[in-house]
């Protein structure tokens, strides 16, 4: 399993030490919320904040957009060469088009579902994809929650990737921990964001640790 703790979770008053110590603590991936206040009730961050973070880093960024404006945050964040750009399926009209626009800046795409967004919404855009998120939270705010409901989801999911595209990763976002780890493996997922469960621990390395099984 791979672990891509949520800076959205950690102390923006030491951030560069907070980055340096989930990397040396062997995070997979660096999750980055963006989110506009217009598709979710709620503001994060943009590139000015997120270059140093990239530039202290040395694992890769996972950007995770929450936005109606999708074109327009990818174009803003594409110049910091994250591994990966997922966005919302519920706020793009063109998701093909945007699909191939941020792979053509060399970044890899992915799509985000939404808790109640059946996995079958993206059936036919599968085999363009690097990844797809799955929401086991309302997004919009950190420490939510795990919706159980998300692992039947994933399973659902699992099924369709291998008849489409086997390569496209399963990421699941919220609520995630040690406790719930073991079945989200089970149902197919490889990637897990974490943000207060990895903040929220005295020891970065041992909680990034429990969740790589």
């Amino acid at each position: 399993m791979l672990v891509a703790p949520s800076i959205l979770s950690a102390d923006f008053g030491k951030l560069d030490q907070e980055i340096k110590a989930i990397c040396d603590g062997g995070c997979d991936l660096i999750h980055v919320d963006v989110m506009d206040g217009h598709f979710v009730p709620n503001m994060t961050i943009g590139p000015v904040v997120v270059s140093p973070v990239a530039k202290a880093a040395t694992k890769p960024l996972d950007v995770h957009l929450m936005v109606e404006n999708n074109t327009f945050f990818v174009e803003l964040f594409a110049p910091l060469k994250p591994e990966y750009i997922t966005f919302h399926i519920e706020s793009e009209k063109h998701p093909h088009r945007l699909i191939q626009k941020i792979r053509s800046l060399g970044i890899k795409p992915g799509i985000v579902l939404n808790p109640h967004t059946p996995p079958e919404a993206i059936e036919f855009l599968l085999e363009d994809l690097d990844m797809v998120l799955l929401m086991s939270v309302n997004p919009g705010f950190g420490g939510q929650k795990f919706i159980a409901s998300v692992v039947e989801k994933a399973k659902r999911l699992k099924k369709l990737i291998n008849e489409r595209n086997p390569n496209c990763l399963i990421e699941v976002d919220g609520g995630v921990n040690d406790k719930n780890i073991h079945e989200l493996k089970e149902a197919g997922v490889d990637v897990v964001v974490a943000g207060s469960y990895v903040f929220g621990n005295d020891d970065y390395s041992k909680a990034i640790k429990s969740l790589q099984i």
